[in-house]
Order: C-alpha cells, then structure tokens, then sequence
C-alpha cells in the first residue's frame, strides 16, 4: 500500500512539473524556399501559416523564409511539408513533380534555377547569407533593419532589409564584421555559401554622444555626375531675399540683371546667353515657361524656397529637351519638415515692402499640409535715382498663395498635391503717369500689366516592397495664365494654358552598379494672344520618350548615358543626346565631362 501511494506521489510530481515546463518562447528561424515571383510569395506564405505560426514572410530576392511560431504547438518540419504540398521545394523536402507541373508559367522556378546553375559554378566567389536578429526584454527574436555587415579588412560591405536578411559575396573562407548603433560589434568567420543567424547584444552603457555640424550655405555635390550647385537656406538667409531672382545676389557664381528696365523683369544669364535659353523647374516640375518666362524669376517668393540646384551645361534626359546653357530646380518648403509658423516681413528705403506667412501642420502619421502667402507691394512712383523721369521700380501689387498636401505611408507610395494662385498688378514708365487718367494716351508714357495665374500639380510615387531600387513615378502639372497689358498706346493682351504630364520607371541591371531610368512625357500648349487688334492663336503639342543608364563604381567614377526623342507638332522630329562623367582620383579632385545638345 505504501508502496501505491509513493508511485501517485511521484505521477503527480511528474505531471506538475511537465505541466509548469509547458510554456515555451516563440522560436525564429529561416531556412530556404524555392520560388520565383510575387505570385510565390503570397503562395508560400499562406501555405506557411496554420496553427502555432505566429508569422512568415519570404524575400523574392534572396529566397530565404523568416518564420516565428511556437514550438510547442508545431515544428518547422511541418511548415516545410505544407509548402512543399504547395508546390515549393524547401532544404528539406522536394515537392513533388506533379504538384510543381501544376504551377503558373510564372512560378517554375526549377527552370530558372537549372539556367543560373551553369554561371554560378564557374564563379569563384560565392555568397554568405544570413540574418541579424536581436531579442527584446521577453526573449523573443527580431530582425533588424540596417545593421552593417563589412568585410573585415575591406572597404566591401552591405545593410540588412527590413526582414533583417543579407547576402554578401566573399571568397572562401573570411571574416565579417556585423555592427549596429546602440549594440555591440561582432566579428564571425564564415565560408563560402554558408547561411548564418546572428544575434547582436545592446550595449549596457551608452555615453552621451553629441554630433554637431556646419552646414554649409552652399556646395557643389561631388557624387553627382552633373555639375550641381547646391544653394540651402543658409545662402538664402544672407540675402534677405523676396523673390528668387534676388536669391543669387550673393552668389558670385549665377548672373542675374534685368531684362529691361521698364517692366522690371529678371533673367538668369548662364554661358553668356539669355535666360530663355535655361530651364527653370519647380520641384522637377516646368516653372514659368511661355507667355510668363519674363516674369518667372519675380513669381516664386524667397521665403517659399528650401533650397535650390544649379546646373551649367546640359542636364538629364529626363527632365526634357529645354535646356541648353543650364538648369535651375527651385525645391520648396515640404508640409512635414517645414516649421509650424513662420512669419517674415521686408520693408527698404524704397519703400517696397514683402509680407511672407507659412503655415505647416502634421495631420496624421501619412498626412501633412502647409500653406504659403506671400504678399509684395510698392506704392511709390518717385523712386528715379537717375533723374530721368522713368520710374526706377514698377508699382503694384502680387500677391501668391499655395496650399500643398503630402502623403506618405513610409512604405510604398508617396505623393505630393498642390494648388496656386497669383494675382500681378504693376505699372511702369513715367513717375507722372497715372494709369486711372493716362491710359493709352499720350500726355505720359506708362504700361500696365495685369496678370492671373492659376496652377495645379501632383506627383506620385510607389516603390516596390522589398526593392527600394526599383520605383515607378508619375509628374502632373496643369497651369492658365491670362496676361492683359498695354504699353504706350500699344495692347498686348495673351493667355496660355498648359498641361504637362511624366511617367518615369527607375531599376537596376544585375546590381546597384547599373541602373537605369525610362519614360515618356507629354506637353500641351494652348496660346491665344491679341498683339495691335490682331488674334494669334496656336496649339502646341510635344510627346517624348527617353532612356538613361548609369554606371557607378564604388565612389570615383560615374558614367551616365542619355537619349530622347520628341515630337513637336509645329516642329517635328529631333533627338536629344546626352553624356556625362565623373572621375574622383583623388579624396579632394573631381574631373567631370559632359556633352549633348538642346
């Protein structure tokens, strides 16, 4: 009887004990699963889950399945047997034939891989793959996103993708150095076609680490293969600007002087020609072009500008056929990195006077908005510091405003939308001119220009999942522009509609050394202009297609060939050839060559 009693005791035990040493950590692991495309992706993963799997996600890429379940629920054995059931070999189990024959046309990755097998075995070098996981305060496993893997001794080196995976090319057996901010640095001797799963520990005590900076008013980017002068807001700051032709005042490199002295009108002489022979784009869109490119460099305000890029010479393919003697990008202030609030005023000895509010408000994690107004004016017609009788400065009035929305979902598709709307008023030539009294009379010499503006735009994005090197982009833009004028007893009355559109597809070849960039654009111009009681009315449409490649090499020399060809339904057919390079020998020299036409 004793003897019963000790044997329930001891069951009893037994089963407390098994029961408390039930609950188990969720258990990460990768391992690899064959598949070519996106339709096998969505295949393995759904075949992956069941019962006990807390996630599973496959990289198109590298092949590798990133898998966390419970291992006292199920085992990675059987996820791999319901993949294979679905048609996808794993490094355990091979589907079987008929499962596979009954896949898309798409998804037969046995013969991709039987094609790639010939190269890869007469490749000396071979890939290590792996991936970087860390484990929070509960003992579970995550991977993480950006931690470098160098080789040691090497300048060679990689970062890990969201999934924590990464796959670096060595040759046979080498040393890697894994690191990442905020954790410890761990060096691994691996082999040649090895996968490795590497945990990095935090560091327990981190010094306080203070970075501090000069930025620079402006530079010259020395990793663009096109000659690019970088103007921030620091450069802006020290010009006390109000529109952008008064941006470059400080800047020795830009000539900027007046188209003439009457209107008051500005241009950008680059190379020793005339500002109709340059481009000026707005956040890659076309600025003030036809009937406004007099005036264009007066209609974008200073205190809007976040930087601005200047390119001498010819520019990419893909911006268009426009330019010949250079480029000009005015980037605006964004919603989400602009202030909350920012108010500036401008009065000088003239008595001309700027009045400039921006307004940025963050919605949501994927919604921001601003809004812009700036308002310039000048009241008064005795400015005549030659003593002619001309006044020096136009009076008036323009007033501007914008309202522009950014989306972003920090993943995939990012967009931009926005209105605008401006309103000029000014009038020049005699300071005894009155426009209400002298109008196209002859008692004083005067013109008047009173102009409406309104444009629209968008642009939008989307990156593929998983390969931030390949993108598609589309760039609209519509704008009308009514312009009723006269000067002396002569009227000038014009208004051009506009509508521009730009589709651009951006990859790689093979690697991130090749990339290129294709698309096709199109623009519409509608013109209706009054000139001495004659009607000139004209419609003028351009479609184009370009292709870019790029050849990049480490960080000394890159080589960019373009091409494009347009349409002009008044003008015709013609190609626009394009060529740049950049050679770095050394840390401080950069040699730049570039040629094309436009």
């Amino acid at each position: 009887m004793k003897r019963f009693i000790i044997f329930l005791l001891l069951l009893s035990s037994s089963t407390l004990f098994a029961q408390k040493n039930k609950v188990s950590k969720d258990t990460t692991t990768t391992f690899e699963v064959s598949g070519s495309c996106e339709m096998c992706k969505m295949r393995i993963e759904e075949a992956a889950k069941g019962n006990g799997v807390k996630s599973a996600v496959w990289n198109v890429d590298s092949k590798m399945l990133t898998l966390v379940y419970d291992p006292s629920v199920t085992s990675s054995y059987k996820v791999h047997d319901r993949i294979a059931d679905a048609g996808h070999d794993t490094r355990l189990i091979k589907a079987a034939t008929a499962t596979y024959n009954g896949l898309a046309d798409c998804c037969r990755y046995r013969e991709l891989e039987n094609a790639d097998a010939d190269e890869e075995d007469d490749k000396e070098d071979k890939e290590v793959n792996g991936v970087v996981v860390e484990q929070d305060e509960k003992g579970n496993l995550k991977p993480l996103q950006g931690a470098s893997i160098i080789i040691a001794g090497t300048p060679r080196g990689i970062t890990t993708n969201e999934n924590g995976f990464f796959t670096i090319t060595v040759s046979g057996k080498t040393n890697i150095v894994v690191s990442y901010a905020g954790y410890q640095s761990k060096s691994i001797e691996v082999n040649a076609g090895q996968h490795v799963n590497i945990m990095l520990n935090t560091k327990k005590d981190l010094q306080e680490v203070k970075i501090t900076a000069r930025k620079r008013a402006s530079f010259i980017s020395p990793t663009s293969a096109i000659r690019t002068l970088v103007m921030t807001e620091k450069e802006l700051f020290k010009a006390a600007c109000c529109n952008l032709s008064e941006s470059f005042e400080t800047n020795a490199s830009v000539d900027v002087s007046y188209s003439d002295g009457v209107t008051g009108s500005k241009q950008i002489q680059l190379l020793g020609l005339s500002g109709i022979y340059s481009q000026l784009n707005v956040e890659n869109l076309p600025g003030p072009r036809g009937i406004a490119t007099l005036w264009g460099l007066n209609y974008i305000p200073g205190t809007w500008v976040e930087s601005i890029q200047l390119s001498k010479g010819v520019g990419s393919v893909a911006n268009g056929f426009e330019s010949i003697t250079g480029q000009i990008n005015v980037e605006l202030k964004k919603p989400e990195t602009a202030e909350q609030l920012y108010a500036n005023a401008y009065v000088n000895n003239m008595g001309k006077t700027d009045l400039n509010l921006n307004l940025a408000k963050k919605i949501n994690d994927k919604w921001s908005t601003g809004l812009l107004l700036h308002n310039a004016f000048m009241n008064n017609p005795k400015v005549d510091f030659n003593n002619d009788g001309f006044r020096d400065i136009p009076t008036g009035n323009l007033f501007s405003a914008l309202n522009r929305w950014n989306y972003n979902n920090s993943k995939t598709v990012e967009g931009q939308f926005g209105v605008r709307m401006l309103i000029d008023n000014k009038v020049g030539g005699e300071t005894m001119f009155e426009s209400g009294k002298h109008r196209l009379t002859t008692d004083y010499y005067g013109l008047g220009i009173d102009t409406r503006r309104f444009d629209a735009f968008a642009k939008v994005g989307y990156v593929f999942p998983g390969k931030s090197y390949k993108s598609f982009g589309v760039q609209l833009s519509a704008f009308s522009h009514k312009q009723d004028s006269y000067f002396g007893q002569t009227v000038y009355d014009a208004k051009q509609t506009n509508f521009y559109s730009n589709l651009i597809y951006q990859s790689i070849i093979g690697n991130t050394n090749h990339k290129f960039r294709t698309g096709l654009s199109f623009v519409a111009d509608k013109y209706d202009e009054l000139f001495r009681n004659t009607n000139y009315k004209r419609n003028e449409n351009v479609g184009g297609a370009f292709f870019e490649y790029t050849y990049s090499y480490l960080k000394k020399l890159d080589i960019i060939l373009g091409i494009r060809g347009d349409h002009n339904s008044l003008y015709g057919f013609f190609v626009t050839p394009r060529f740049h390079l950049r050679y770095q020998p050394a840390e401080n020299t950069t040699i730049r060559l570039a040629f094309g036409n436009g």
